[in-house]
């Protein structure tokens, strides 16, 4: 796949699991597994649909933000990803995808954390982490890819 498409991958730890709320639906907390130090960590809180794609606390997930699902980069001018039966795309090596908008960053501007809001379809993803890590997400709309 296309770097181009390519905007935030990291594996996270869910360290938290709340689905007291409401049905099918739990939201997920978890920190980057990537790097060694605390200062380039990435902090994860995320709203899935527990029925779909069930997550334990201590499970590790693999997260990758992109911008298309076409494996060579090209922008995806169709909009119908879920009904390309037979063709190999980047949905087919995750168990669970979303399609939502970014509809938020908070940067304080002092180079530390910024803060990225998502959503899909009511179902909401924070991200806070190193401005350098999640400063291409400055996006109108992304695709959310996950697996275990």
């Amino acid at each position: 796949m296309s770097n181009d498409a390519t905007l935030y991958e990291d594996h996270f730890e869910i360290t938290t699991l709340l689905d007291s709320t409401y049905d099918r639906v739990a939201r997920v907390i978890g920190t980057s597994r990537s790097s060694s130090n605390t200062s380039g960590d990435t902090s994860l809180t995320l709203d899935i649909n527990s029925e779909l794609y069930p997550i334990q606390t201590g499970e590790t997930i693999q997260m990758l933000i992109a911008t298309t699902l076409n494996l060579d980069g090209t922008k995806d001018t169709t909009g119908q990803w879920r009904e390309r039966r037979g063709e190999e795309t980047l949905a087919s090596a995750f168990d669970y995808v979303c399609y939502g908008k970014v509809y938020k960053h908070f940067d304080p501007g002092e180079g530390g954390n910024i803060k990225v809001y998502i959503s899909f379809g009511g179902l909401l993803l924070l991200l806070d982490g190193p401005y350098k890590k999640l400063s291409p997400l400055r996006q109108d709309y992304v695709y959310m890819l996950l697996k275990k």
